[in-house]
């Protein structure tokens, strides 16, 4: 089959050509020669990446694009679906790093041809390195198995040719005939980059494109895991996804690699995007990688497994995960979990595959710490000393991003051992700033290895107000047995002790005292004046006229960690407060193409002397984008209006705009919520000189605005900060 089976959407060739989905979306209509759809809907059509390439060839429209540009295109366009490439690609890349010279020989010959020869080439790495055959897939997985140190074992229901068995199944001829072009652009790339990297690049975008697909573990909470995993020598994660925790422990610095990696995921397709994952990312010598797809609370695919280190980011809030058909197994030593704990199923199943001494370290929800219904089982885990720590992260730290997951260290005790007498834990929502794209990790890592390493060593840690604590087993088996951090630590000092709160009020006082000098005063001539009548013009006509730029934020993704300026940072005059990530959209400064919405795929850049005003809302809101706020990606609701300095002048234009009238007049009620039409906004038509003159006395006004905003912050500060300090004794009433 021909590679013109790759398709490609709109938004692809706009990439592809270092353009707006607008101008493809004009180019499809003025040149009758482009392209006809071949898929997709009629609202978002697919076309052939060949036949859209040679037009834009022909066209001279082609941008440079880089390979791995041009191989996840293949990847994303493939007629059988993204998963099923990355999972052929997978299998190439196998090819190409582990047998170079069968590969080579594969490359010379046609596309046809090569699709007949490769499944049974693929079959010989696929067993080589993962395993295969019923005979190796059945009750020796569990851990009595007699592989070499190279091999690996990938069990599963899915049954193919050459009788080999699990999640990653040896395709067939006529399934890899569409995928030969792309096998051949990804040998490409690993020429480049090498195997691993090329997977993961293609992995790692097929994730980012469909982000409310999967349940990631983002790489700060998987290296922390990883850290307190230890150095194990066999690790297992039960609900592995795509095996970001097993990479995360394979990859941490220092110390031995793993020397078994089990991973095992109810999903067919995550199973095999990991076991080709590991195989790729591990040393064929030392690693073995056995993978499973199967839930292993039903069907544990390693039952006999005695493993060091266990990790694991379980589902989470499952009532379907067993309790019916489960109810007498082996696994829950401490006690039978209620449905509605399904989280407690997945820790005593972490514990029940650990060898004596072991450690299994998993990402809970908070809710786990405290339900009524689990505390049985979690007074059980603490009278056993099966319970090492509990620490509290930061809201944003992983999905769902919105909640304050909790990492819980356990250890399988050994039977002469006797149960530890104190819990540790920690609370890091201090430790960074708020939001997803905000966490100090770095800090946050250190703050919680050193902890936990010192109370592992010593058995307890020194007590740090609002921190971290050890607290004595006794003291937390109550009616309750809630293990929530917050609940055991004592608070800290109240807004920072007495020395900061002394900061704070010294603080205030110069905020007022600037305040009160930049307190406004009308004129007296404006007591005896009448309303001043000028003529208007809006800013529709001005952009129309080439005197302001007009564009609207949030139409594209921007450079990769570029800041994003929200409608919620200009309503409260802060700095941008968002952040891009895995951006893919082209990035300009609003001074590229002219009038108009930003096309779809381009992202605004605020510079200097921009007016950015809030769609939504009804509220006179305009806000002069300065030196500290320049360059950010304009964020979606949002106007920015560029003036031409020898025509209008920033602040005189934010000013006017402000107007309550003059916003009324502009807004339309259509539903419960106002929304501005920027274009109707009146201006006075006024010479240069005037303008300015208006706009030194907006600033002036902006300034005092700010000092007010800052004033009110800070006295909240110091208010709460007495209500605190008071209310937990750390400050006297004198």
């Amino acid at each position: 089959m021909p590679d013109n089976a790759t398709e490609v959407t709109a938004a692809g060739i706009a990439r592809l050509a270092g353009v707006g989905r607008a101008a493809v979306s004009n180019w499809r209509r003025r040149h009758p020669d482009f392209p006809k759809p071949v898929g997709g809907t009629e609202t978002s059509p697919s076309f052939a990446l060949a036949k859209v390439e040679d037009w834009l060839r022909a066209q001279g429209k082609l941008a440079e694009v880089p390979l791995r540009e041009r191989v996840w295109q293949q990847v994303a366009g493939h007629p059988a679906g993204a998963v099923t490439a990355l999972v052929h690609t997978g299998c190439g890349l196998l090819l190409v790093r582990d047998r170079p010279t069968a590969w080579l020989q594969l490359a010379a010959v046609s596309d046809a041809k090569c699709a007949q020869l490769l499944p049974a080439a693929v079959d010989q790495v696929l067993r080589s390195r993962l395993g295969g055959g019923p005979e190796e897939s059945g009750g020796r997985l569990g851990g009595g198995s007699e592989e070499s140190p190279g091999g690996a074992v990938v069990t599963g229901a899915v049954a193919t040719e050459g009788a080999r068995s699990g999640p990653v199944a040896t395709p067939t001829a006529d399934e890899l005939a569409p995928s030969v072009p792309l096998l051949r652009a990804a040998a490409e790339l690993a020429a480049e980059s090498g195997a691993r990297q090329a997977y993961e690049f293609l992995l790692g975008r097929h994730l980012d494109a469909n982000p409310r697909q999967y349940t990631l573990t983002p790489p700060g909470p998987a290296a922390l895991m990883a850290a307190l995993a230890g150095r194990p020598r066999t690790v297992l994660d039960p609900a592995c996804g795509t095996a970001s925790l097993l990479c995360a422990l394979n990859a941490a610095p220092g110390g031995e690699r793993p020397t078994a990696l089990y991973a095992q995921d109810a999903d067919p397709d995550l199973a095999a995007l990991a076991a080709l994952r590991l195989a790729l990312s591990t040393d064929a010598a030392t690693t073995q990688v056995r993978a499973a797809a199967a839930d292993s609370l039903r069907a544990d695919a390693f039952p006999q497994l005695t493993a060091d280190a266990v990790v694991s980011h379980p589902p989470f809030n499952e009532r379907n995960w067993g309790h019916d058909e489960l109810a007498y197994d082996p696994r829950w030593e401490y006690g039978f979990p209620a449905r509605t704990e399904s989280e407690l199923a997945w820790v005593q199943h972490a514990l029940a595959r650990l060898r004596d001494g072991g450690t299994a370290v998993l990402l809970m929800p908070p809710a786990a710490a405290s339900r009524r219904s689990g505390r049985r089982i979690r007074a059980d885990l603490l009278r056993r000393g099966a319970l090492r720590a509990v620490v509290a992260l930061p809201a944003g730290a992983a999905p769902p991003y919105g909640v304050p997951l909790h990492l819980w260290v356990l250890r399988r005790p050994a039977v002469s051992a006797r149960p530890a007498p104190e819990l540790l834990v920690v609370d890091t929502a201090d430790l960074s700033a708020a939001g997803r794209d905000k966490l100090d990790w770095a800090a946050l890592h250190a703050a919680v290895l050193d902890t936990w390493q010192a109370f592992d060593r010593d058995g307890t840690v020194e007590v740090r107000p609002g921190v971290s604590r050890s607290v004595p087993v006794i003291e937390l088996l109550d009616d309750d047995v809630d293990l929530a951090p917050a609940r055991h630590l004592p608070p800290p000092a109240a807004g920072g002790g007495a020395a900061e709160l002394a900061s704070v009020r010294e603080r205030l006082a110069d905020t007022l005292r600037l305040t009160a000098e930049l307190n406004p005063e009308p004129t007296r001539a404006a007591e005896a004046a009448g309303s001043t009548r000028w003529p208007h013009t809006t800013v529709g006509e001005l952009a129309r006229a080439g005197a302001l730029l007009l564009r609207t934020g949030g139409s594209g993704s921007g450079p990769d960690g570029a800041s994003v300026l929200t409608e919620t940072d200009v309503l409260a005059g802060s700095g941008p407060s968002g952040s891009v990530t895995g951006g893919t959209g082209s990035a300009i400064s609003a001074g590229g193409p002219s009038g108009g919405s930003g096309a779809d795929g381009d992202a605004v850049l605020t510079a200097p002397g921009d007016v950015v005003v809030p769609l939504l809302g009804g509220g006179a809101v305009a806000r002069v984008i300065d030196e500290s706020n320049a360059g950010a990606v304009l964020g979606r609701n949002l106007h920015l209006l560029r003036p031409d300095p020898a025509a209008v002048d920033p602040w005189f234009l934010a000013g006017f705009l402000r107007g309550t009238a003059n916003n009324r007049q502009a807004s339309s009620y259509a539903s419960t919520a106002a929304r501005l039409d920027v274009r109707r906004l009146q201006l006075p038509r006024l010479p240069l000189a005037d303008q300015q003159r208006y706009g030194e006395r907006f600033r002036a006004l902006a300034a005092f605005e700010d000092a007010l905003r800052v004033a009110g912050r800070l006295g909240e500060q110091l208010v709460q900060g007495l209500y605190d300090g008071l209310a937990d004794g750390t400050l006297p009433p004198e």
